[in-house]
């Protein structure tokens, strides 16, 4: 061919030559790409026909080779709900509309128990159902919280009065992706158990006032438990009781309350028992600010010899008391308790709560046959409603924080972990979804750079490496009913 082109070159002006022999590979050029192109389409056809009829609907190409997202995809598959829920919040079915795909509703059927993933029933996080809002409950609760005076008048004069305006102004620093929801709202419901099936969370540990009180904010929410505990079991969850310091609260009503949760739910395939070394199998209840109370009267409850003794009845249980202070302690061990738990997720804030003191109170409770349960957050910010107290707010740094916090609890080799909280939102601690939103008067934090599921994906990643851990460490301890 170089021949030929030289020979044609003798007849051309020497100024034309490049342009011939470009031309001439042009062309060479394109019919080689074409053929390339064609048989790249004949092999692409082949595959396809290759492919079996049954997939014809199934996964993505290539999805297989992403074993996380495949995971997903089927998750969302066998986990959405039905409609068979009446009622619906406008404001989910917009909001629902942006959520990920494990969390969109189908037509297709109710999950398959087998094929759901094993949870970590060691692993418990503190859960609220007081929120409500017009559609659902005739007027807002909670997101309209009051803003909290100091107690000093000198201080609290410095800072804003009066109540949140929802639904742009409510009491938290951060928007949840359901918006202001209702913790009515069956579909909420449904999608809140989802999320903490997402995070391999076993356990949720409900705030609960007995039947005719409820928080000084809110409104009395027993009857919302069966729901709860059933939407709880279509996802192999576990519900334990966060019993609040309701008004009054003794010995001798507390044994009724215990009772009256037993007697009533304590049937549920969702009911949380715990099964100890010993072999027993004990409902467990989380008791708040269980120092209000003074030592001698629970002891009258929970010691074999107390006037109010709940012991070896078909009301035992274990009570975990909430410690603060170091000198709570013995205070919990002469009210006959059976563990202790440090709730607040503030660091340092108090000797409970501080990561430091996490192995001594591990050691303690080791001495004297008690569970220890450390309490980890995300962080903490409760200045939409105590805007004075910025001093014990505590920044997620993107989840470091959180993961430093699931650190130091691994490091002391506890009974059970519990995370504050799935939804305080008053006090920024929720690891539930939220979103960016901007108002006139507000900038709500959020979860940026990062996803709004990123403590539920940490909270999974941490679960999943406690529970191996524990494995090692607590082979002759107790076991919970799975």
């Amino acid at each position: 061919m170089f021949y030929y082109l030289c020979m044609e070159a003798k007849h051309l002006p020497f100024w034309n030559l490049k342009y011939v022999i470009m031309a001439k590979f042009r062309r060479r050029t394109c019919i080689i790409l074409s053929l390339f192109i064609l048989f790249i389409f004949s092999l692409m056809m082949g595959l396809k026909m290759l492919r079996p009829n049954k997939a014809t609907f199934g996964d993505p190409f290539g999805l297989e080779l992403l074993p996380e997202l495949h995971q997903q995809t089927h998750l969302g598959k066998n986990l959405d709900s039905q409609n068979n829920d009446k009622i619906n919040s406008e404001t989910n079915i917009k909001n629902l509309k942006s959520v990920e795909i494990t969390l969109k509703p189908s037509k297709a059927s109710e999950p398959y128990l087998e094929e759901l993933r094993p949870l970590n029933y060691y692993l418990h996080v503190f859960y609220y159902s007081w929120y409500g809002n017009p559609q659902f409950d005739g007027k807002y609760i909670h997101w309209n919280h009051p803003i909290l005076k100091h107690w000093d008048p000198r201080i609290t004069k410095n800072y804003p009065q009066g109540k949140h305006n929802p639904p742009d102004d409510i009491g938290s620093s951060f928007y949840p992706e359901l918006g202001i929801y209702s913790s009515r709202d069956p579909s909420v419901i449904e999608t809140h158990m989802k999320q903490m099936y997402s995070a391999s969370i076993g356990v949720l540990a409900l705030s609960w006032y007995p039947p005719g009180t409820n928080d000084e904010n809110g409104e009395n929410t027993d009857d919302l438990v069966p729901t709860i505990l059933d939407k709880a079991h279509k996802y192999n969850l576990k519900v334990t009781f966060h019993i609040e310091p309701y008004s009054n609260r003794d010995d001798q009503n507390m044994y009724k309350n215990v009772k009256y949760i037993i007697d009533k739910y304590g049937n549920h395939p969702a009911f949380y028992r715990y099964q100890t070394k010993t072999g027993n199998s004990l409902p467990m209840f989380y008791i708040y600010d269980s120092y209000i109370t003074k030592p001698e009267k629970w002891a009258n409850l929970l010691t074999t010899t107390g006037s109010q003794s709940i012991r070896n009845s078909p009301y035992d249980g274990l009570f975990i008391a909430l410690l603060v202070e170091s000198k709570h302690r013995y205070d919990i061990l002469q009210g006959g308790f059976d563990g202790i738990y440090t709730y607040f997720a503030t660091n340092g804030f108090t000797y409970g709560s501080s990561y430091e003191n996490w192995a001594g109170l591990k050691f303690f409770c080791d001495q004297f046959n008690l569970l220890f349960i450390p309490s980890v957050g995300p962080g903490y910010i409760d200045t939409s409603i105590r805007p004075w107290n910025a001093q014990n707010t505590r920044n997620r740094i993107s989840g470091k924080y959180y993961e430093t916090a699931l650190g130091a609890a691994l490091h002391a080799h506890p009974s059970v972990i519990s995370i504050t909280s799935f939804n305080e939102w008053h006090e920024g601690t929720q690891i539930e979804k939220a979103v960016p939103k901007r108002t006139s008067n507000t900038v709500y934090l959020d979860y940026r750079p990062h996803k709004p599921s990123l403590y539920l994906e940490l909270t999974r990643k941490w679960s999943e490496k406690y529970s191996k851990e524990r494995a090692a460490y607590a082979f002759d301890h107790e076991l919970p009913l799975s």
